[in-house]
């Protein structure tokens, strides 16, 4: 069992389960009827993604170290009771199903997910191998 951190949009792959959007918005001009049949995502759980001032300070970050500081406060923002909890649940449930996370983002490296990625193995998620 895994949980896969995934760009929303991109074909699903085998045995990837539930996919969830932990983005701050739902897909522009896709009808909600067509969010999962269009692998965006099947839930949209817009808890685990930054702030609306976070994305911006993400979109903005050109240095490294803008990046690092957007990593330190999205950090914050999931550390917060809430959040905290709702990662420990899916590194929890990584154990018993499969099922994946994600955001539109086409570089992994300068969106929010790698850093969930992080957190989510940090809480003793299941992640696949090649993540």
């Amino acid at each position: 069992m895994t949980i896969r951190v995934v760009r929303l949009g991109s074909p699903r792959l085998k045995d990837e389960g539930l996919r969830i959007g932990t983005v701050r918005r739902p897909p522009r001009g896709v009808p909600k009827s067509e969010f999962a049949a269009q692998d965006w995502y099947d839930v949209w759980y817009p808890n685990l993604a930054p702030s609306a001032d976070l994305v911006k300070q993400a979109q903005d970050a050109k240095t490294a170290k803008e990046w690092a500081a957007f990593a330190k406060s999205y950090r914050a923002e999931m550390a917060v009771a809430d959040n905290a909890r709702t990662l420990d649940l899916l590194a929890a449930l990584s154990h018993q199903a499969n099922f994946s996370v994600g955001c539109y983002c086409e570089d992994e490296t300068h969106c929010h997910r790698s850093v969930l990625r992080e957190l989510l193995r940090e809480r003793g998620a299941q992640l696949p191998l090649e993540a």
